[in-house]
């Protein structure tokens, strides 16, 4: 027997390894996470569940929409994945608030989550530095504060300097369908349980959030012949700066872009909910997390807008070589014998069948107030948190989240200085400001009218705002940041021409004097310039870029203006080890809101509730920073 053990203890320590950076999840935040790490010359691992799942899209099959469109862009600028990703695998493709100004304009695009997943699989596989290892992360190891190795389910302990966690909803998660629930992470997958008991032990406060998806369905039984057809755009919008312009764009399936469908609930629907609303693990009390305020079930929809006599349903096929067909708008948790009277309700599927049924989850979550705008958090060195575990949903907000959390874990594997993206340079950091500044009560979604910057926060100039920082991190190449700083002078080249030259236009019986930005009006785009004689910027990208930038000038300067002022206290640090007791005039309430959120500049201290102006003048006098 003691030959035995002896066996066994050689056989572990042959398997220890240590690692700069550990990746707790192979999800969206977990991919980006561990990609960013590997790529600025980190040795990391991703401890995944199942390694075929890495990269799953758990919910919807599609990438993108308001604001997410543009945080996809903004993680392709950092020198993430998931536009590249996109890119090669989807399937349809638009860009949505067209009928808006351009400052809110949105990618979206619809993808075959086969695909997607293979792709995600092999990119993280084929990076340098990163290894990946099917294994369950049960406990982290901390020594004076700091991460010193995690243990796994296996029994076997790893060294690191920094773990980024990105449970998703698998940490302590719990399936309703109707009264029937069990213990699962996601549709019939084991959860992760043990590092609930790790946030316990280190006093770390657990919340209970809840979301939930829709049954999906065998699109061979659905009527589409009286439905909507919702189809993509031509030419297709993409995701990432660097995919091939369109032409040699790279479909599944040629050049052709699938379609999608629009039905709707009726009011044969609506009674069927409201009859059964007790059977349901929401209304019937069994689920107890909060659920999300802007992804919400039918039956949700149905009490809450009972004013509506019916709701509006996207019919999303998965996949090019798959039948199953996913609801968009359709999520509940009621038992499966009443989801299929329900769904059968609705005009087009009157005769579905229903391939898997939907189903509500419960998860556990850590607040991110317990976190540095860095994503690190407050109590222990070297330990993030990204993604749904801090509180967010959807797949492009825990990438946005992914991608920082891997930065900031490789350069405290390093022993520099973290990075942190302000409110008025990206999406990303206005959602990573909102988190760790205000907490959430509910599930966080990112919408256009969080930000302050919606006229400098686009999609189309993301590849300016934030290239420079992913080129100094080693993100993006030389060559590419070289393509980037090239297309930026061209831009501002041509910008200084059109406000350079004068034209003269009849108007009536008289004759006046205009610039190009005086002509280019709401209703007229760059192309009729030329009507006035102008040349025009070859470079799609950069006459996309003019157009904006002259139509918009005088409301983006005003906001430039307000940026400058707000970016005054977001450059004012405040010490870590500062002591607010010792700050004079300072209210008891300002003293407990600060130490609790602990912010690290005086623009986020001016963002937590109940923070007043007073407040932050003490706290700039204090810190001899008065103006």
């Amino acid at each position: 027997m003691s030959l035995l053990k002896n066996y066994i203890i050689l056989f572990k320590l042959m398997l220890v390894d240590e690692f700069d950076v550990v990746v707790i999840g192979g999800g969206h935040a977990g991919i980006e996470a561990a990609l960013a790490s590997a790529r600025m010359g980190a040795k990391t691992v991703m401890f995944v569940l199942n390694a075929d799942n890495i990269g799953q899209m758990s919910c919807n099959p599609a990438i993108g929409g308001i604001a997410k469109g543009i945080v996809v862009r903004e993680i392709d600028a950092l020198g993430g994945e998931m536009g590249k990703a996109i890119d090669s695998t989807g399937i349809q493709f638009k860009m949505l608030n067209t009928r808006k100004g351009k400052a809110v304009w949105s990618p979206r695009a619809q993808a075959d989550k086969k695909l997607y997943r293979e792709y995600m699989k092999k990119v993280c596989e084929r990076q340098e530095n990163l290894y990946i290892k099917q294994d369950e992360v049960v406990d982290i190891i901390v020594k004076d504060n700091r991460v010193v190795a995690v243990k796994t389910k296996l029994g076997l302990e790893y060294k690191t300097k920094a773990v980024v966690v990105t449970t998703g909803t698998f940490l302590n998660g719990t399936i309703y369908i109707g009264d029937k629930t069990f213990p699962a992470g996601r549709a019939w997958e084991p959860r992760s349980e043990g590092l609930s008991e790790f946030y316990k032990r280190h006093g770390f406060p657990l919340l209970r959030f809840k979301t939930g998806t829709p049954a999906r369905l065998d699109g061979r039984t659905i009527d589409y012949s009286g439905l909507e057809v919702a189809p993509g755009d031509d030419p297709p919008p993409k995701f990432s700066f660097w995919t091939e312009p369109v032409g040699t764009y790279w479909f599944p399936k040629g050049k052709e872009q699938i379609n999608c469908y629009i039905t709707y609930t009726t009011p044969k629907t609506h009674e069927i909910i409201r009859k059964n609303l007790h059977r349901t693990a929401l209304y019937g009390g069994l689920i107890k997390g909060i659920g999300p305020r802007y992804c919400p079930s039918i039956e949700d929809k149905v009490v809450k807008f009972a004013d509506k006599d019916r709701h509006q349903v996207f019919l999303e096929p998965e996949g090019l070589d798959t039948i199953e067909v996913y609801p968009n708008g359709l999520s509940t948790s009621l038992p499966e014998e009443i989801q299929w009277e329900l769904y059968r309700s609705i005009p087009g599927l009157e005769k579905v069948e229903l391939i898997r049924p939907a189903y509500a989850i419960e998860y556990d979550v850590v607040p991110p107030t317990e976190l540095y705008p860095t994503l690190e958090t407050k109590k222990i060195r070297g330990l993030f948190h990204a993604g749904n575990f801090n509180g967010t949903t959807g797949y492009e907000e825990a990438a946005g989240q992914g991608i920082v959390a891997g930065i900031n874990a490789a350069l405290r594997a390093f022993g520099k200085e973290p990075i942190y993206l302000r409110r008025d340079e990206s999406y990303i950091g206005i959602m990573i400001d909102d988190l760790t500044t205000k907490g959430v009560l509910e599930p966080y979604r990112l919408f256009t009218s969080r930000s302050e910057y919606r006229l400098h926060l686009r999609q189309d100039n993301a590849i300016f705002r934030l290239s420079k920082l992913g080129y100094e991190l080693g993100l993006l190449s030389e060559e590419q940041y070289k393509l980037v700083k090239e297309l930026q002078k061209e831009v501002q080249s041509w910008i200084e021409f059109y406000k350079s030259q004068r034209v003269a236009v009849a108007v009536g019986s008289d004759v006046r004097t205009y610039t190009p930005t005086q002509l280019l009006t709401s209703e007229r785009s760059i192309e009729d310039l030329k009507f006035y004689g102008f040349e025009l910027p070859e470079h799609p990208f950069v006459r996309e870029e003019v157009e904006i930038e002259l139509k918009y000038e005088p409301y983006i300067e005003r906001e430039r203006k307000l940026n400058e002022k707000i970016k005054k206290l977001e450059d004012v640090k405040i010490p870590e080890d500062i002591d607010y007791d010792k700050v004079p005039g300072l209210t008891n309430e300002a003293k407990e809101k600060l130490k609790r959120f602990r912010p690290i500049t005086v623009g986020q201290a001016s963002r937590i509730d109940g923070i007043t102006p007073a407040t932050i003048t003490s706290l700039l006098a204090y810190l001899g920073k008065l103006d």
